[in-house]
């Protein structure tokens, strides 16, 4: 157990208690149910174990994002990929996830029970299904897929694990601008540093209105409906 939050996440994930804010209770529920496998001795090891798994498959996701990359340059020149250029891309793929896998940071978040684990797992999930986006969008620009097939459906999948990452940890919300890029040099040809500047520009309050005011909000909102209900209407608690 490391010197700061892991003693608390542990705790509270083992008894579905409330940790500190904004709180995160999808890891909470996640360590509950890695802790079923434990004795009680052994709890903070399994509850360490869910962030080992959480990082391998992050790995895992950033092989399959950096060959997506890699496969993109190759496919500026030609549609096909010969034996070195498959070779070459799965080669800066597996450099590339390994080196991050031994950094520092990344290693030792790994192997204790805190968020910044699961949160990189979703991060990284996220940033791989605009990547899949982005992937399919020129497939069908190419002709090698048809119209009906919708790559709308990573867009869906996005908002869904962008739900998800806020119950462990809002680092989640900073892949926006990733995506908005990544949306941006698929859409237009032409891409020029008016274009760059503005999307950054777009990204960043579009991020902002998440975390300040939909995440925030939506409480504030429930909260002010429920004082309402009970208050002005006599309803009992809840209602609101």
């Amino acid at each position: 157990v490391s010197l700061w939050d892991c003693g608390e996440y542990i705790t509270a994930a083992y008894k579905l208690e409330v940790g500190h804010p904004p709180g995160a209770p999808l890891f909470m529920l996640l360590g509950r149910l890695f802790s079923f496998f434990a004795n009680p001795t052994d709890v903070a090891v399994w509850i360490n174990r869910m962030s080992a798994l959480s990082s391998s498959a992050t790995i895992l996701l950033m092989f399959w994002s950096i060959t997506m990359m890699a496969k993109k340059m190759v496919f500026q020149k030609t549609r096909t990929l010969s034996t070195g250029d498959t070779i070459a891309v799965l080669g800066s793929g597996f450099i590339g996830a390994l080196a991050y896998a031994f950094t520092d940071s990344f290693w030792f978040s790994a192997v204790e029970g805190e968020v910044y684990a699961m949160s990189s797992l979703f991060t990284a999930m996220i940033f791989w299904a605009i990547l899949k986006w982005d992937e399919e969008m020129d497939a069908i620009k190419h002709g090698e897929l048809d119209g009906e097939h919708s790559p709308m459906r990573w867009m869906i999948l996005i908002m869904f694990l962008f739900g998800l990452a806020i119950g462990v940890h809002l680092l989640g919300l900073l892949v926006v601008p990733a995506i908005a890029y990544v949306i941006y040099f698929n859409q237009w040809d032409k891409v020029n540093l008016k274009g760059f500047f503005l999307t950054g520009i777009i990204s960043v309050f579009t991020l902002g209105f998440i975390q300040e005011g939909i995440i925030p909000g939506t409480i504030s909102m429930a909260s002010k409906f429920e004082i309402a209900f009970v208050n002005s209407l006599g309803l009992p608690f809840y209602i609101g």
